[in-house]
């Protein structure tokens, strides 16, 4: 049975090192992020070298050192110490730069906070917290451990979050499809706008382009999810074959065109806002006299996957989002909490905005669409040919404004789409890998029948 264990420990030791050697390289400092290219993967900008070894490769390392010592209780401690402080790190480098900060230190490369950049550097930061919590809780333990309090507590719950995190994957993916939608609309009206000398029969065209964007962005959120319906939308990660793209859209997304499909729906009366509160509801903060260190990583692997899919339907339009949480349990007393803290009361301030106004969610290219498009339209009710040089000066800014956030959504909804697919993927697979381990303790306490 220990060989069992202890081949099961290798292989996933091996999944992991490979997945983080080959994509997510970092050592003891901040992550850093190479810039991105259209519809490139995800990659950080740090090579291995001789004195920068791989957090996973030093805990393999040092526990197979340990593995038949009895007291390795510091060596856990240090590690979860480096787990908490890359945490801490990570999310501390998706705040946004303070403009009144006088230090002379270099700016961060930052990105604007719920952009598109912003959000894939998110969902970098969770893949690689991820796969270094796995190899903190799971590689080289006894898996007698998982069978103990709080671990019979801790474990279920966060298996619980996994589900329900996968459900959100999908509805956001849906919900970027949507935006892609309202992307074209507006990409019509560019063209529209940018067709010399400009008359009649251009304006009303990017008028009615940008009405039917308008209305669809301020449909409630259960009627966007019916409209993305209407406009060919599909729960899965795949698309459809057919359909009249033509050839130049088929290559245009041959991308997207092999993404399986994930198989995986919501009901009609599925909410999201009622899923983030469940997987916030039971979040609690280990207490001090918890009987293992490990209750501290769970938890905090806990409080990312709450953060994190909280951050993306507060942004992309998702079905049912009313009531959406705008103050999570985040721990005050923990190095890495207040980094959390501060993202969440920043973009529980867009929220609260948002619901005064009604717009359809916190994606920072699509409220800049929005308010662009409402600056078209009325430009547009208001045309009289021939137009005043005034006029073509101010709507020729307007447009080319637009046409920015066309081109940022053009480069970047593909690559975002494809790491929530990741994303999703690396949910199923580290949920799979945990239940083997689960099974295997239920084998150990299974009596042999003589």
């Amino acid at each position: 049975m220990a060989t069992t264990i202890q081949f099961s420990n290798s292989l996933i030791l091996t999944s992991i090192c490979l997945t983080i050697s080959s994509k997510f390289p970092y050592h003891h400092s901040l992550l850093q992020f190479s810039p991105k290219t259209k519809n490139s993967s995800p990659e950080i900008a740090m090579p291995m070298t001789d004195n920068q070894g791989s957090f996973l490769n030093r805990i393999s390392i040092r526990r197979n050192q340990v593995s038949n010592m009895e007291n390795n209780h510091e060596q856990d401690l240090e590690d979860l110490e480096l787990f908490q402080k890359h945490v801490a790190d990570r999310f501390s480098d998706l705040l946004p730069n303070d403009p009144s900060s006088t230090t002379d230190s270099p700016a961060k490369d930052q990105s604007p906070l719920l952009s598109i950049s912003w959000f894939r550097k998110l969902l970098d930061v969770f893949l690689c917290c991820e796969a270094e919590f796995k190899a903190l809780v799971l590689i080289g333990r006894d898996p007698v451990q998982f069978s103990k309090p709080p671990l019979d507590r801790l474990v279920p719950d966060i298996l619980e979050r996994s589900i329900k995190s996968l459900d959100i994957c999908n509805a956001v993916t849906h919900g970027l499809e949507l935006v892609r939608h309202w992307q074209k609309l507006a990409q019509i009206a560019v063209t529209a706008f940018e067709q010399k000398p400009m008359g009649d029969g251009q304006v009303r065209r990017a008028k009615k382009a940008l009405n039917t964007l308008l209305t669809s962005m301020m449909l409630d959120d259960k009627e966007n999810n019916y409209h993305a319906k209407a406009a060919e939308r599909t729960w899965s990660f795949g698309r459809r074959s057919g359909g009249g793209g033509g050839a130049g859209n088929n290559n245009k997304d041959r991308t997207n065109g092999t993404f399986r499909s994930m198989s995986w729906s919501v009901a009609k009366s599925w909410s999201a806002s009622k899923q983030i509160q469940a997987m916030a509801s039971n979040l609690v903060a280990p207490r001090g006299g918890e009987p293992t260190g490990l209750a501290v990583p769970i938890y905090a692997m806990g409080t990312i996957f709450v953060f994190v899919m909280w951050a993306l339907v507060a942004a992309i339009p998702c079905q049912e989002r009313t009531g959406l949480l705008t103050h999570l349990p985040l721990p005050r007393n923990l190095n890495w909490g207040q980094a959390f803290i501060a993202l969440q009361d920043k973009i529980a301030e867009e929220w609260k905005k948002k619901e005064k106004k009604g717009t359809t969610g916190l994606l920072d290219e699509m409220q800049k669409m929005e308010k662009v498009a409402q600056n078209l339209v009325d430009f547009a009710e208001n045309f009289q040919f021939p137009p005043e040089e005034e006029k073509l000066e101010e709507v020729a800014a307007q447009v080319a404004e637009m046409a920015e956030i066309c081109r940022k959504m053009e480069e970047g909804l593909a690559p975002l789409q494809q790491q929530i697919r990741e994303v999703f993927h690396r949910i199923v697979r580290s949920r799979a890998e945990v239940l083997d381990v689960l099974d295997q303790i239920g084998k150990m306490s299974t009596p042999v029948p003589y």
